[in-house]
């Protein structure tokens, strides 16, 4: 311990890249897991790190061989079971940045902005000194910044430990900015059910309706009825329909009708016609916003649909043509163009001359066993659910047949670490108390 720095700032550290022994890069510091003491500093126990593929794991301090400037040095492997907060802990930058504590030289309030933690000999890494910002009222009995800075000792405050006073939700949207929505989902579903919601208030109607898609759908219904019923109604505008209705379906009934009756009119049609169908059947899972054109649309022109950035990489994998109308249910389908095909083509060409007229299509009462038979033996991502006059209803993706097919909790499963050896899959059942390595 004695080459690195003897003192770091939380809210610094994060970001800084986390090597094993041989100068490997394994991941990023996104938090610092600490547990409050009685009369003594709050002791670090660990880390919270982010290694590839936006996971984040519990790293324990004793691994932790040296901190300095742009790197921490781990003293070995890193566990890969997903970390989880246990009661006793808390995060430095989720549950402590923004806390409003009392000054008790003057009995004035700030927030803190940032953590220094020292080490010692006896007990390791431990909260020292807190980076504070003053607080006072303004107008209609708001708090708000004086501008004053000041740095304190831990125990020169009072409220940091006691009565949350809650962080900044807003803060901690912004921390999370740069988030994809499955990672944002994760980080919500870790929090506590009152900063969910808190959480929930600061995104865009937009940023947590990609959100809710991703999450078990115990705790999106929990998100969603925790809302105030305009901007749930609001919220559910923005999800992907078949989305929204897994969602409603699950809704008392009277709560059902009344976000329905304030959605927007369109919105709430498409969901009532998923609503109509099981949802274990083509009818239930579609989406009923595929990409639809008209046979004399150009190749260019679909190139620039399936470019869209919000559009989800399975839904953008084809093309519908149909006659007109081109809103579902729409005229009759004439047949898909996959974009590898589009890739292909020359851009001013139009795409009734290039369409798959023999694509495979099921009408919507086709059971989940059936479209998953038929997309593992023709290789699909996307099938057209139609009626049995031909019109579009719909499409089912291969995202949409994997989130029913696979066990209703298997986003809050622990993933096997990789390995380059024999997988021990006894282990991998059991997984690894983190008590254990704590005392490495």
């Amino acid at each position: 311990m004695s080459s690195q720095q003897q003192r770091f700032y939380a809210a610094r550290l994060v970001g800084t890249s986390v090597f094993d022994p041989i100068g490997d890069r394994v991941g990023t510091i996104r938090d610092v897991v600490v547990v409050p003491q009685p009369r003594t500093p709050a002791r670090a126990v660990g880390f919270v790190v982010e290694v590839p593929g936006k996971r984040r794991v519990f790293m324990p301090v004793t691994r932790v061989t040296s901190i300095s400037p742009g790197q921490v040095i781990s003293s070995g492997l890193l566990n890969l079971r997903r970390f989880e907060k246990r009661s006793a802990e808390l995060l430095v930058i989720g549950d402590l940045l923004d806390r409003v504590v009392t000054l008790k030289e003057d009995s004035s309030s700030a927030s803190v902005q940032d953590v220094a933690l020292d080490h010692t000999r006896r007990r390791g890494w431990e909260i020292s000194r807190l980076h504070l910002q003053r607080r006072g009222r303004g107008g209609l009995g708001r708090w708000v910044s004086r501008g004053e800075t000041l740095t304190v000792s831990w125990d020169e405050v009072t409220g940091l430990w006691g009565t949350q006073a809650e962080q900044s939700a807003a803060l901690l949207a912004a921390s999370y900015q740069d988030l994809k929505p499955a990672d944002l989902a994760e980080v919500i579903q870790e929090l506590e059910s009152k900063r969910r919601i808190e959480l929930a208030d600061e995104l865009s109607d937009e940023r947590l309706a990609d959100a809710l898609e991703e999450l078990p759908e115990d705790t999106a219904i929990e998100v969603l009825t925790g809302l105030e019923s305009h901007r749930a109604a609001d919220v559910l505008d923005e999800m992907d329909p078949d989305d929204a209705a897994d969602l409603v379906q699950e809704l008392p009934e009277p709560v059902a009708e009344h976000l329905l009756g304030l959605m927007e009119p369109e919105e709430a049609e498409d969901v009532r016609r998923l609503l109509a169908y099981d949802e274990y059947t083509a009818g239930g899972m579609m989406t009923t916003e595929p990409l639809i054109v008209p046979p004399e649309a150009s190749v260019a022109h679909c190139l620039a649909m399936i470019s869209r950035e919000e559009l989800p990489a399975a839904q953008a994998s084809t093309v519908h043509v149909c006659r007109s109308p081109l809103e579902t249910p729409t005229g009759r389908l004439l047949g898909i163009v996959h974009f590898q095909l589009l890739l292909r083509a020359r851009p001013d060409r139009a795409v009734g001359e290039i369409l798959d007229r023999e694509s495979h299509a099921v009408p919507p009462t086709t059971q989940l066993g059936e479209l998953t038979r038929e997309m593992a033996t023709y290789n699909l991502v996307s099938l057209p659910v139609v009626d049995e006059d031909g019109h579009l209803l719909g499409a089912v993706t291969v995202d949409d047949v994997l989130d029913h097919v696979l066990p209703e909790d298997w986003r809050e499963m622990d993933e096997p670490a990789p390995t380059t050896g024999q997988i021990d899959l006894a282990e991998i059942a059991r997984g690894t108390d983190r008590t254990t390595a704590k005392g490495e």
